[in-house]
């Protein structure tokens, strides 16, 4: 099988474990860079990596990357793509989003006006013919300038990979399912050990982290865009994937998961959503305060999304509010915390300064993930 380039972006500063991931389901690394991360694999790349990837934002088939500082050398390079090896003659194709950093050519929507016209000039010589209808399956095109590379992407995925399906309604300032699931892994957490969400709105940090115990993939339960590309993906690699995907699920795998949280109505929601994906049976949902977190057990994880104070209102509650769930957890003496959070009082409140930090955009905001580390459990005798 032939191996073409893949692009894989995700949240700033989660390259590592979209990285080790990728690695993990036996593609090539190319490359590493803000954001994203390039790897070499078959066209089954296609359908495994949007079915597998916990933490990508989206799957790319990389046409093309050259260096363009003028509109014409865009338009030139652009055109000199071999376009006709991914877009039949009944494609529908447009550049759906154009972002540009350190480069001379800057404005998106110029950008993308002059990607398609040349995409059109070159396709009409292959195909002879003037117009066409776009009647056929979608091609969007994504395109990346960095310091005057410009790195195009055809989207396989559709809507972004955080969509699992299992979130219609979201709740209260969610976190993304694929940055969730990214923070978890940066955590020492396995399914045999203590996972307790007290801020849990709609339920992500819990549910991710009981698909990953059940080793459920996150692309399941959901269609992408490349499935209707059978001008270059034969059906039965979708079919394999899903297929290879079903036999790894174990959803009676025994977890201690709780999602605590003060509001009642986000708490509904959470558990239509664990219900919706599969995982309901192994996450223990209930209405508690921060300041009444507690656990029997020794060794556990708090992983958790507290509030930012977004809003005024909130804001004012937030020294409070951190300070009572510093003193909830020092009662868990042997537990470890890590929180997401744009709060810069967060260590102050919380009463202890953290062991790690790791700075994490999420969308345009920046925020930090806290890492307050608990002993190593004892080793259990063989």
């Amino acid at each position: 099988m032939e191996k073409m380039e893949w692009i894989a972006p995700c949240h700033f500063g989660l390259e590592s474990v979209l990285k080790r991931e990728i690695q993990d389901l036996g593609y090539e690394i190319i490359q590493v860079e803000d954001g994203r991360v390039t790897f070499r694999g078959g066209i089954d790349a296609a359908c495994r990596a949007n079915i597998f990837l916990r933490t990508a934002e989206r799957i790319l088939l990389k046409a093309g990357s050259f260096k363009a500082c003028t509109f014409d050398e865009l338009f030139e390079k652009t055109k000199a793509v071999p376009w006709e090896n991914y877009i039949p003659e009944d494609g529908k194709f447009w550049v759906t989003k154009a972002s540009s950093v350190k480069s001379k050519l800057f404005s998106p929507s110029d950008i993308q006006s002059i990607m398609k016209k040349a995409m059109v000039e070159r396709l009409k010589s292959c195909y002879h013919i003037q117009w066409f209808k776009e009647d056929g399956a979608s091609y969007p095109i994504r395109v990346f300038l960095m310091k005057d590379v410009v790195t195009i992407g055809i989207d396989t995925s559709g809507m972004s990979l955080h969509k699992r399906g299992y979130r219609p309604a979201a709740g209260k300032a969610p976190i993304a399912e694929n940055l969730a699931a990214a923070l978890i892994m940066l955590t020492p957490w396995r399914k045999d050990r203590i996972l307790v969400d007290p801020f849990c709105g709609s339920g992500t940090f819990p549910i991710e982290a009981a698909m990953m115990a059940a080793n459920i993939a996150p692309g399941m339960n959901r269609s992408f865009t490349a499935e209707n590309w059978t001008n270059l993906i034969d059906r039965k690699y979708w079919y394999e994937a899903v297929d290879e995907a079903n036999d790894l699920v174990d959803d009676q795998v025994e977890t201690d998961i709780q999602g605590y949280d003060i509001d009642p109505d986000v708490l509904r929601t959470a558990r239509q959503n664990a219900e919706n994906a599969g995982v309901s049976h192994m996450i223990h949902f209930q209405q508690r305060a921060v300041k009444d977190l507690s656990h029997p057990k020794k060794y556990g994880f708090i992983i958790t999304n507290p509030p930012y104070g977004e809003r005024m209102e909130e804001k004012e509650r937030l020294p409070q509010l951190y300070r009572e769930f510093g003193e909830s957890f020092r009662k868990l003496d042997s537990w470890s915390a890590y929180m997401i959070t744009s709060y810069d009082e967060a260590e102050r409140y919380f009463g202890r300064k953290a062991d790690r930090n790791r700075k994490i955009y999420n969308g345009m905001l920046r925020t930090y993930f806290y890492q307050f580390l608990g002993p190593k459990p004892p080793r259990q005798k063989k």
